[in-house]
């Protein structure tokens, strides 16, 4: 985060020389920005603990310091002989509402930032460095200081620097205790290891990498199902999840990256699909080409528990679940058959549990569930 941006509710409007203001009886008092609910003091104590723990994240590539109005950043260009920038954006989304309940802010910067890795890891980029948002109404510094430890630890685990980024103080906007948390990654790949998709086939396989829980998505009708239609509170401890509600629902989204980068280097992979909202049904279509369509063997893997408990407290539909959560599956990678032992292989050798979920048949662009 590079500044504490602060925006006034008003603006003041001034008259014309020919109109003067008439003289006050007596003098008003003194009306600060810490007033009108914005202490600027408070932010840039904050802005000096942000500092050093964007700073561990830092390479040689990084050009800037914290506190400038741009981040900088240089691309290695004698190590990509044609270079592809690939960037995403996201939100944590109405996960944050747990972790204000619970008092938990360590948590949501590494789903933020491993959501964004995957989704650029899936095209076979690396990725160089990553920016935030944080808004707040009121700025605490130690709820600060644990998101961003949370967003700095996430980006050396997955050698990404975080260079800058925005912190808004916006009393009035929203409620004390919340927060609203964004983020924007850049990374590289060179245009010949890009993966698009384009080389699946009919035959191909489809390999599911196990996801830790919800990751980041599906959480408003989680959200409902526990707390409204269960009745259930967070501290509450469900046999059958063998955890409590509130500590199954915040499960950080997991990062791929390690996994990818291994499939990628061995040019193993057609194409991946990062499953976040939307589900299998929603997010697999996204990497296959023009008429050819994707079917999913329900079975083939083991649904976590969460969703299972999930859908039998709403008696939600199957199709329902199917686009709203991940069901267990997190990652999808399609692969040629000859190339299926030499997959398998290097996964096991990476302890990397998997799934054979289905195959790439004629068809419509779509997944059909078998």
């Amino acid at each position: 985060m590079l500044n504490l941006e602060f925006r006034p509710e008003f603006q003041p409007h001034f008259t014309s020389s020919r109109s003067p203001l008439p003289e006050a009886k007596k003098k008003a008092a003194s009306v600060s920005y810490a007033d009108a609910g914005v202490d600027i003091s408070s932010g840039d104590r904050a802005k000096q603990r942000i500092k050093y723990l964007a700073q561990r994240t830092f390479s040689k590539n990084v050009l800037s310091e914290i506190g400038g109005f741009g981040g900088l950043f240089k691309l290695d260009t004698a190590k990509y002989k044609q270079p592809i920038l690939v960037s995403s954006a996201d939100g944590v989304g109405t996960k944050l509402k747990l972790a204000f309940e619970l008092g938990i802010h360590h948590t949501v910067g590494a789903d933020l930032v491993n959501h964004c890795v995957n989704d650029i890891g899936v095209q076979g980029a690396t990725p160089l460095f990553f920016l935030d948002y944080l808004a707040t109404g009121r700025l605490d510094g130690e709820v600060t200081e644990k998101i961003v430890s949370g967003l700095a630890d996430a980006c050396r685990a997955n050698s990404c620097a975080l260079i800058g980024g925005e912190t808004a103080q916006m009393p009035g906007f929203y409620q004390d205790g919340e927060y609203d948390l964004a983020g924007f990654i850049v990374g590289v790949v060179d245009r010949d290891k890009l993966i698009t998709g384009a080389g699946i086939k009919p035959g191909d396989v489809l390999i599911g990498l196990p996801s830790t829980g919800l990751h980041t998505n599906g959480y408003s009708l989680a959200r409902k199902l526990f707390f409204e239609i269960a009745g259930y509170k967070p501290e509450l401890y469900i046999n059958a999840l063998k955890d409590k509600a509130g500590a199954a629902l915040m499960k950080t989204h997991r990062s791929y990256l390690s996994v990818i980068q291994k499939l990628t280097a061995g040019e193993l992979v057609e194409g991946m699909a990062h499953i976040t909202g939307g589900g299998i049904t929603e997010n697999l279509p996204r990497i296959l080409p023009k008429g050819l369509a994707a079917v999913v063997d329900i079975g083939s893997w083991p649904v976590l528990p969460i969703f299972e408990h999930l859908r039998e407290l709403g008696n939600v539909e199957q199709e329902e679940m199917l686009r709203t959560f991940n069901m267990g599956i997190g990652l999808i990678a399609v692969v040629k058959p000859e190339k299926f032992k030499r997959v398998t292989g290097l996964l096991d050798r990476a302890s990397e549990k998997f799934h054979v979920i289905g195959r790439i048949v004629k068809g419509d662009r779509k997944v059909i569930y078998g």
